[in-house]
C-alpha cells in the first residue's frame, strides 16, 4: 500500500510539471512572429491616420464656405455681381443658395430664375431646366411668367451645334427633333399667353425657324426611304410633312417625294393628282423635271449631297 502512495504522490507531480510546461510554452509561440506583429501594428497605426486626414480634410473643406453666414442681400448681391460679370456657374452657385436658404425672402423668385439663366449660360443645361421648371410650377402668378416661358425655350432650343456643327454645316434639322418640339411649345405658351410681351416677336420667329426644321428633318427621312425603295414609307412621310407643315419651304420636295413615290408604285392617279398640286403651289419650280431642289451651300467634303 505505501507503494501505491508513493505512485500517486509521483504521478500528481509529473501532472504539476506538465501543466508549468504547458504555460511555459504558450509565450514562446507567440514570440516566434515579432515581424508580422511589427507589420500589423504599423498597418493599424496608419489606418488611424489615414482616417484623421481625412477627416481633418473634410472638415476644413466645410469651413472654407464663407456663404454659410452671408446674409440674404449679401448673398444676393455677391450673386448678382458674379452675373454681372460673366461669372455664370458661380452666380448659379450662389442665386441656387439664395433661393434654397431663404426660400420666402424678398429675393426668392429672382434667384430662382436668375440661377436658370446662369446655368444656361454656363453651358449646365440640366440644372438650367431643373431652376426654371422649379420657377413655372411655383410661380405661374408672376410678371416675369412671360420671361420664364421664353428663357426655357431658350434653354431647350440650344442651337449652338459647336465647331463641329459649324465646320460640317450641320442645322437643326439633323438632329433629334424632340428638344425642337420642347422649344417650340415653351415659345407658343408666350405667343398665345402673353401677345404683348417683348419677348412674343422674337419667341414667333424661333417657332417658324423650328417648324421648317421639323418639317426639314421629316423631309430627310422621307428621301432617305425612297432613295432605298421603301416608296410606301416615303410617301407616308411626305404627307406627314404636307399635313403638318403645310406652309415650310420643305413642302416643295415633299411633293415631289410623293409624287414620285406613287408614280413607282403604280398608282397613276395619285401621282397625277399629286403632281397637279406640285404645280399649283410651285409653278416656277424645276423639280419635277430636274429632282433637283436648290440646295444650301454645301461642304466640300460632303460628297454624298447630291
Amino acid at each position: 500500500m505505501p507503494r501505491l502512495k508513493s505512485l500517486s504522490v509521483m504521478s500528481e507531480l509529473i501532472s504539476d510539471a506538465s501543466l508549468r510546461l504547458a504555460g511555459s510554452t504558450t509565450p514562446k509561440i507567440r514570440s516566434t512572429h515579432p515581424v508580422r506583429d511589427a507589420f500589423n501594428l504599423l498597418f493599424l497605426l496608419a489606418s488611424i491616420c489615414t482616417l484623421l486626414l481625412l477627416t481633418g480634410c473634410a472638415g476644413s473643406e466645410g469651413q472654407k464656405d464663407d456663404t454659410d453666414i452671408w446674409s440674404e442681400s449679401k448673398l444676393y448681391s455677391e450673386a448678382t455681381d458674379k452675373l454681372n460679370s460673366g461669372d455664370f456657374a458661380k452666380c448659379g452657385k450662389y442665386f441656387e443658395k439664395l433661393e434654397a436658404r431663404f426660400p420666402f425672402g424678398p429675393y426668392s423668385q429672382q434667384a430662382q430664375i436668375n440661377a436658370a439663366y446662369c446655368y444656361w449660360k454656363a453651358n449646365e443645361q440640366a440644372q438650367a431646366l431643373v431652376a426654371i421648371d422649379r420657377f413655372l410650377k411655383l410661380h405661374q402668378g408672376s410678371p416675369t411668367l412671360d420671361y420664364a416661358y421664353y428663357l426655357k425655350g431658350l434653354i431647350t432650343f440650344n442651337d449652338d451645334l459647336g465647331w463641329l456643327g459649324k465646320f460640317t454645316g450641320q442645322d437643326l434639322s439633323e438632329r433629334d427633333p424632340k428638344a425642337a418640339k420642347e422649344a417650340f411649345e415653351s415659345f407658343k405658351a408666350v405667343v398665345e399667353r402673353f401677345p404683348d410681351s417683348k419677348y412674343a416677336p422674337d419667341s414667333l420667329d424661333r417657332m417658324r425657324y423650328i417648324v421648317n426644321s421639323l418639317a426639314e428633318a421629316d423631309v430627310i427621312v422621307a428621301r432617305f426611304y425612297y432613295q432605298r425603295g421603301a416608296y410606301l414609307a416615303s410617301a407616308n412621310r411626305a404627307q406627314l410633312v404636307i399635313r403638318d407643315y403645310d406652309r415650310a419651304p420643305a413642302v416643295e420636295e415633299a411633293l415631289y417625294l410623293l409624287t414620285k413615290s406613287y408614280e413607282k408604285l403604280g398608282m397613276t392617279q395619285l401621282s397625277n393628282d399629286s403632281a397637279r398640286v406640285f404645280k399649283l403651289n410651285f409653278p416656277e419650280s424645276q423639280m419635277l423635271e430636274t429632282g433637283q431642289r436648290v440646295q444650301k451651300e454645301r461642304r466640300w467634303w460632303q460628297i454624298w449631297i447630291k
